[in-house]
Order: structure tokens, then sequence, then C-alpha cells
């Protein structure tokens, strides 16, 4: 399929996104529509970890640290000077936070970079470990982002974190931001920087011998996802409308690495289906916990049960498709036309055979 014919079908397939966000957010109720917050939340996060991860081959479970860093800075921006001294009661708020009052989409900018700027200074000498060792020094760095939020009351307000956050987030910002994070790292990896994102994945020591600088191209893979993660921490501070060091334990990374692994490594489509998979299942399975009957068996109220078949649908879907929903395959639009195509165009009879 020709390329402009592609931007073609890509243009229309935003403007029926642009009309099915306008119909979500004006026609669902609370609930649902809080779902698919959550979801388009969970494509940017478990998108930008992909990146990381699964184009770079670097196991890092930092992103729960970088989410933290992102959603108290914007909480922090977002809300009035006059709130911040009636919720601070531990200790007063730090200058200059105290003051300073700015617009959502700044706030949501100023969490992401910062979260970068941990990123490329936490970069410099982790990403000189590999495999567990590297992802064990991430976990330990969001560790020590929630325990410093745990004992920071000045700004974080300590144990009792930050309530009363406008609640800017909706779906225009959540699907937004979902699809700028998808549009800027496809564009990434399908240009010569992404190529050698790839090649350091395969084999290091072969990428290094071909000329591509290890440090600065691992350091700058971990930097961008890390400022996709803290603008998402943001997103899901001004959803919640409150946060605490509690939110962003390491189950949170557990949970976005599910995403990753549920999608596929290195597959951008299969992290997209895998956020909103993983989100309606874990909230449909809820009522599974209040107990149900099946024909005469009653079950009775199982907490956690909820969690424990998720989990066993996780291990059975591991165990046929190793790879993923998607593998490594990614969305273009001539697979998804061929598709069509073979779905109603009859075959025809061979010559000799019954018609």
């Amino acid at each position: 399929m020709k390329r402009q014919n592609a931007k073609v079908f890509t243009i229309l397939a935003l403007i029926v996104l642009f009309i099915l966000v306008y119909l979500a957010q004006n026609k669902l109720d609370p609930y649902k529509i809080r779902i698919l917050n959550l979801g388009a939340i969970y494509v940017t996060l478990g998108v930008s970890l992909n990146l990381i991860y699964g184009f770079t081959g670097q196991f890092s479970l930092g992103h729960a640290g970088f989410m933290a860093i992102g959603a108290y800075v914007t909480a922090l921006l977002v809300l009035p000077p006059y709130y911040k001294e009636i919720i601070f009661i531990l200790e007063p708020l730090a200058w200059p936070f105290t003051v300073i009052h700015a617009p959502f989409l700044i706030a949501l900018l100023c969490g992401g970079l910062l979260a970068a700027l941990a990123a490329f200074l936490i970069g410099l000498p982790v990403l000189r470990l590999k495999g567990d060792y590297l992802g064990i020094a991430t976990l330990g760095f969001a560790e020590i982002i929630r325990v410093i939020a745990n004992n920071l009351p000045h700004i974080t307000n300590g144990a009792l974190g930050i309530k009363g956050i406008p609640e800017f987030t909706n779906l225009w910002w959540t699907v937004g931001v979902a699809v700028v994070t998808i549009y800027i790292i496809k564009g990434l990896v399908n240009s010569s920087y992404g190529r050698a994102l790839m090649a350091i994945r395969e084999n290091e020591i072969a990428a290094e011998v071909i000329g591509i600088n290890l440090t600065y191209h691992k350091v700058m893979s971990f930097t961008i996802s890390a400022f996709f993660a803290g603008v998402a921490g943001g997103l899901f501070a001004c959803l919640l409308t409150t946060i605490d060091p509690k939110a962003f334990m390491f189950v949170m990374t557990y949970n976005i690495l599910i995403v990753v692994v549920l999608g596929g490594l290195g597959s951008i489509t299969g992290t997209v289906i895998a956020a909103f998979l993983y989100n309606f299942l874990l909230e449909y399975l809820r009522p599974i916990e209040a107990g149900f009957q099946i024909g005469p068996i009653v079950f009775p109220a199982i907490p956690g049960l909820r969690m424990v078949t998720f989990s066993v649908l996780l291990l059975v879907l591991i165990i046929y498709k190793q790879r993923g929903l998607m593998g490594g395959i990614e969305f273009s639009w001539q697979a998804f036309f061929q598709f069509i195509n073979k779905l109603f165009t009859k075959k025809k009879p061979t010559e000799g055979s019954p018609s």
C-alpha cells in the first residue's frame, strides 16, 4: 500500500477515534469512563516501558518511581495555593510550591521532565548493569522514591498524601496523551535511532563493534521512557484526585510489566490491546469475589479470587502464546485490508470440484 494512502487511512482512523471519545465521554456512566481512562493511562505506561524493555532489551522495574515523581509534581502544581495551606497539616509546604500554580498541561510536562531528569541521572551509572541486576537496581530506585515521598512531609505531605487534587483527567486527555506517546515512540522505533536500540537488544557487543554508542542510546531510551511515565503519573493523580506513597509500590510496576509481556515485547499494537484487556478483566472479574453460583454449586465470597482467576488466565495465555498476544507483530493498513479481504472474499471453487 502506498504511504500516501496509509496516511489518509490513519487520519480517518483518528477522526473515528475522536467521535468515539466524544460519545464515550458524554454517553457512558462515570464507572465505565474511569475504566477507559485507566486503560488509556496504561497504554502510555506500557508503550513507554516497551521502549526500554521491549525494544532496547533493558529490564527496568523503575516505572512506579517515575510515575510517583510525575504524580506529585503535577498535583503540587495544579493545586490552588490557598488549598495547599489547608491540606499540609503535618508541616507547612516548602517554597516555591506554596506560590506556584500552573495550568494542567504545563504541570504534566513539568512532571514528565522531572521524571526524565531523574532517569538521566540514575541511568548513567545503573544502565551499565544487565539483566536481573539492572532490574534490581531500578526497583531499588523506585522504592527509594516511595520512601522519600513517605518521609518528606514538607513536600509530599508524608504518609497522609495529597488529597483534593482537581479532576482534570478525562478521556480527551488520557486518549490524547496515549496517541501522542504511540506516535512519538513508533517514530523513534522506525528511525535509525530505533534500529540502533534493537541492535543493542539483540547483541550489545556486535552493536558496539559497528559503532553504536551503547551508553548514549541506553540512557536516552531510559530517559524518554521515564518522561512518558511521569506524564502518565500526572494523569493518574488527577484521575484519582488523591495520591499517597502506597499508590506507587512495586505492584504498580508489576501491573505495567504484565501489560507489556501480555501484549508482546517489542509490539506497540500488542501493548495497546493488552492495556485495555488487563483493566477490563480486572474490573469485570470483581463480582466473583462477592460469591457466585453455577447451577446447584454455590461458591462463597473469597477475597482475592479475582486476582487468582486473572493470574490463571494469564498463565494459560503465556503457555500457549509465549511471545504475547501479538508477538513482535505491528498493525499495518496493508495487513488489515488483506485480513478483511480474506474474511469477506469467498474462495473460488477449483476446476473439477462442485460449485
